[in-house]
């Protein structure tokens, strides 16, 4: 294996108090609100770079226009559906009321403000429905699983996360009979129009798993401003080294790391479990997942894309909570379980004796640790030649044997 270094575009926002404050400023909220009024902001459960200390600065705008605010976590049924647990997935980020300022209140309550033209009843979390104003905060990038010119970002917000466990459900469930761009624009449309929306603060990513860009974002501009950002966002998104692979090595899967546990738009398998597509950019054949991030709390949602894992890594599922994600999102082979062995080297081995007639010395092999993070990687020797003409790849050394202890497990590449 030789470790390599991928070079990306990387624009980064040096001051995020100060960025998050002159976006807020720019659409002179204090023309729309009162003060004394309540505002409850949104905070995910996905890993989001600096996420604590956006929230933080968003409070502290919202506390200059004399508003009182309050977080509310929104992300559907992740947490396993409880508010508890969806409380202990923003302190796992730092999100606690002493560090952003502001009390956070978790419930699992919705109520219905609308029905679509489908049909949709519009769920929307209750505390949230309750206060003056609200702000949709998050992060857009290119989904897992839809694609369109709305993914995934502040609209996914407005119904996934502020639709909680049974709106989660409900949108989900409707994805079979409609098309996600008519689900999402109608429920947006609703939540826009009934729920006293006051703004978003999109964030958008780099290849380093930096904020790279921060942008406020008026109700009326979500749908073009967050179309433009998509795009943004694809054109950062980091990518495997070689789009062609063997076997993939996957140190850790997990929801702060994405959606599906692993970024299907840097795997690929974004339109079929367990095989690349014409419209996917990388074509993996065999994927083996290691371990599960400390963050995600036991759910192993994404482990059925996956074709080997470890009996150690089952041992770090919590059965309950990838249940719970997997039924509610509609995606229940996402939670199946692959080839189970023993240790790393028997993954190894059985991955590599099925991917066809190609010998394990030739074999296209990456190691990564998740998708979030690609700035350094382990290619298999038979890359060799193509490192060296691609300009944005260096070989840090030569190749050496596979590092497994004496267990029989690889050297975590991290």
């Amino acid at each position: 294996m030789i470790r390599v270094r991928q070079r990306f575009d990387r624009p980064i926002v040096t001051d995020i108090d100060r960025e998050v404050h002159q976006q807020l400023a720019g659409l002179n909220l204090q023309h729309r609100v009162r003060p004394g009024q309540t505002v409850a902001i949104t905070a995910g459960s996905r890993g989001i770079a600096n996420i604590a200390q956006i929230t933080r600065a968003i409070v502290a705008h919202c506390v200059e226009l004399g508003l009182r605010p309050f977080i509310v976590p929104a992300m559907g049924s992740h947490g396993g559906a409880t508010a508890e647990g969806q409380r202990e997935v923003l302190a796992g980020y730092g999100i606690v009321e002493e560090f952003v300022g502001a009390p956070i209140r978790a419930s699992m309550d919705t109520v219905i403000v609308d029905t679509t033209p489908q049909g949709i009843p519009v769920h929307f979390d209750r505390l949230a429905a309750e206060a003056d104003h609200v702000i949709i905060a998050g992060r857009i990038k290119p989904h897992t699983g839809f694609v369109g010119e709305i993914e995934s970002g502040l609209h996914k917000m407005m119904l996934i996360g502020l639709g909680k466990a049974v709106g989660a459900a409900i949108y989900h469930k409707a994805i079979k009979d409609f098309t996600f761009q008519e689900i999402i624009l109608a429920v947006a449309d609703s939540v826009i129009r009934k729920c006293r929306v006051l703004c978003g603060v999109g964030i958008v990513e780099n290849a380093y798993d930096e904020t790279a860009l921060i942008a406020a974002v008026p109700p009326e501009a979500f749908y073009e401003r967050e179309k433009a950002l998509l795009s943004q966002a694809r054109s950062w998104l980091p990518r495997l080294p070689f789009p062609d692979v063997d076997l993939l090595i996957i140190d850790q899967i997990g929801k702060n790391v994405s959606g599906t546990g692993m970024d299907t738009n840097v795997v690929g398998r974004k339109y079929n479990d367990h095989a690349p597509t014409e419209l996917d950019d990388a074509r993996v054949r065999r994927i083996f997942i290691r371990g599960l991030t400390e963050m995600t709390h036991g759910n192993a949602c994404g482990i059925g894309l996956a074709e080997f894992t470890t009996r150690r890594t089952v041992a770090q599922i919590d059965s309950e909570i990838t249940r719970v994600n997997c039924v509610t999102a509609g995606h229940p082979t996402a939670a199946m379980l692959p080839v189970v062995c023993e240790t790393d080297r028997d993954a190894v081995e059985d991955a590599l004796s099925t991917i066809g007639l190609t010998p394990p010395e030739h074999a296209r092999v990456v190691h990564i640790h998740d998708t979030l993070h690609l700035e350094t990687v382990l290619v298999s020797e038979v890359y060799g030649k193509e490192i060296k003409s691609r300009t944005h790849l260096e070989a840090l050394g030569g190749p050496e044997p596979m590092r497994f202890d004496q267990q029989g497990f690889l050297v975590p590449l991290s």
